[in-house]
């Protein structure tokens, strides 16, 4: 009776170690974690120009395709922006058009001052051979001299005229510099005209939406949040100490609490450089003070392979999953 109460016992006991090495060996090669959660990106909605909302075109969770309105802003300041910015293009180009025909009428003045300086050099010429034969007195050169020399300050005058002028017209036309920053704010004013339409960026599901008609919004601040409806992934956080087989690549099996019995497949897709600990916003200082071992996890990204068939299962962000790893492949290629 005791050999068999013995027998028993050890019976037991080398089921039991049977089974602990199977499990053991089963998590090795599956390792496993329900610290994972489904991820998808997420858009912060904001206006670029700011004004008192018109109308708002959607409600929470409501799902949009990509160039769908969100909300209209009041136009009436940016349609008066818009016309300042046409008449003060239409004035850049008059003062353009007038600095260029002031530069022409200072350039038929040049011309004109330098037919008068030939016309005096002529006559200073001939008064000059003139006074060398004797024909004419000292006093007729001298004033065909003085006009000379007034003829030619006046050809200096009229070109630093010129200068000036074209200095002050700049390019012709559209190229003229006051013209283009006249275009520019045309075309600012334009782009915020637009802009006052806020569609969708991309498909998705609208977030955290408190917007109503009436409020005053800013450019730039945040309004509510679009879950894009594109990638979708897990963000599986393991412990350090089953991270050695896990390579990029291998298969995944993820099971999302939120629909029991539903199995998706996914792939890991990266391992994360650093544990969760090094980015957190206090991070252990472990070379002070008592110090305590404390398994790692590191955060390991799985990218879904597929969709639930059942459109009634919306993944939904944030939803907390299982993720098991099949390492099986990597004792096949050793």
């Amino acid at each position: 009776m005791g050999n068999l109460k013995a027998l028993i016992l050890v019976a037991t006991v080398a089921v039991i170690g049977v089974g602990l090495w199977f499990w053991w060996e089963h998590e090795r090669i599956f390792p496993s974690t329900d610290d994972a959660y489904l991820k998808a990106n997420i858009i912060t909605i904001s206006p670029q120009v700011g004004g008192r909302v018109e109308t708002v075109a959607v409600v929470e969770n409501q799902y949009v395709e990509a160039g769908d309105t969100f909300f209209q802003i009041d136009t009436s300041d940016l349609e008066a922006n818009l016309q300042a910015a046409r008449a003060q293009l239409e004035i850049a180009r008059q003062n353009a058009d007038a600095s260029g025909a002031n530069a022409s009428s200072a350039e038929a003045q040049l011309q004109s001052a330098l037919s008068a300086l030939s016309k005096a050099e002529v006559e200073f010429d001939r008064t000059d051979a003139l006074y060398k034969l004797g024909d004419v007195a000292q006093n007729a050169l001298d004033q065909v001299t003085a006009a000379r020399d007034q003829a030619a300050a006046a050809v200096d005058a009229a070109r630093s005229a010129v200068d000036a002028a074209r200095n002050q017209a700049g390019a012709a036309g559209d190229e003229n510099a006051s013209v283009q920053a006249a275009l520019a704010n045309l075309e600012l004013a334009r782009i915020n005209l637009e802009r006052s339409l806020v569609t969708a960026p991309v498909s998705g599901w609208v977030a955290n939406l408190d917007l109503r008609p009436g409020a005053l919004v800013e450019p730039g601040a945040s309004l509510f949040s679009l879950v894009e409806d594109d990638e979708w992934w897990i963000d599986a956080n393991f412990k350090e100490t089953d991270l050695s087989r896990v390579r990029s690549g291998q298969p995944v099996e993820v099971k999302i609490d939120m629909y029991p019995g539903l199995s998706l497949q996914g792939t890991v897709d990266s391992i994360g450089a650093g544990s969760g600990a090094v980015f957190s916003l206090l991070p252990a200082q472990n070379a002070t003070g008592n110090w305590v071992k404390v398994t790692q996890r590191f955060p390991v990204r799985i990218r879904l392979d597929g969709r639930p068939d059942d459109p009634a299962m919306q993944l939904r962000v944030g939803a907390s999953t299982t993720a098991t790893v099949d390492t099986s492949g990597l004792d096949a290629s050793q």
